[in-house]
């Protein structure tokens, strides 16, 4: 596909702007969380993922069971919903996350209704969601000029160029004593090459999702 010089200066404007977004929509410590006191910056953070976290050094093989609370929707002033994300893209982001956690967790632990010694009580914030720009984020993973870009974000780790994302808050606690095990605050995307995620305002936030519920069963292995 050819494109005017005109159109070509354009892109590389809406690139640059794109990367400079992504610098500045780190997850915050949100302060109208439970454990937002808790959280402080990890050392061991990982490519940018769970930047604020708290850890008791729980013993998880102690856990065979987990109570998922309803995921609720973050209204604090401090949010990172953009202004294109409506509050039925919310809803049906936080239905979306419920599913694909409890199905993620029932992988390694069995789903609970009730507090019981060795069970676990997840509770899962939405915090913020961007959406992915229709026809430009695909363009970009087809342009000569974006498929480079894409290339070194997607071996950094880091976001594709105008591609949605998804930030959360997890914060674990023993069910029996409500005792706070663990907290983070996370942001997770699609693979910056990956062009399926470019389909759907929300596709993005959809796949930063799944990709959430995999690193939480990851963490409590």
């Amino acid at each position: 596909m050819q494109i005017t010089t005109k159109a070509s200066c354009l892109l590389l404007l809406s690139i640059a702007a794109a990367l400079t977004g992504c610098a500045s929509t780190q997850p915050k410590p949100y302060q109208g969380i439970e454990s937002s006191t808790y959280l402080r910056p990890n050392d061991q953070s990982k490519r940018g993922h769970e930047p604020y976290a708290y850890t008791s050094n729980a013993d998880w093989k102690r856990y065979s069971r987990f109570i998922m609370d309803p995921v609720t929707i973050y209204n604090g002033a401090d949010n990172q919903f953009d202004a294109k994300i409506t509050d039925e893209d919310k809803a049906e982001l936080a239905t979306y996350m419920q599913q694909q956690f409890e199905d993620k967790l029932e992988q390694r632990f069995k789903k609970e209704s009730f507090p019981a010694d060795g069970t676990l009580r997840i509770h899962v914030t939405l915090t913020g969601a961007k959406h992915t720009t229709k026809f430009f984020s695909t363009f970009t993973r087809m342009d000569l000029g974006g498929m480079p870009i894409n290339t070194v974000q997607a071996i950094r780790g880091k976001e594709g160029l105008m591609t949605g994302s998804v930030s959360y808050a997890v914060e674990i606690y023993d069910a029996s004593t409500n005792r706070l095990l663990k907290a983070y605050v996370d942001k997770q995307y699609p693979n910056a090459l990956n062009m399926k995620a470019t389909f759907g305002k929300l596709g993005a936030s959809k796949r930063g999702i799944d990709k959430g519920a995999d690193s939480l069963l990851a963490g409590l292995q």
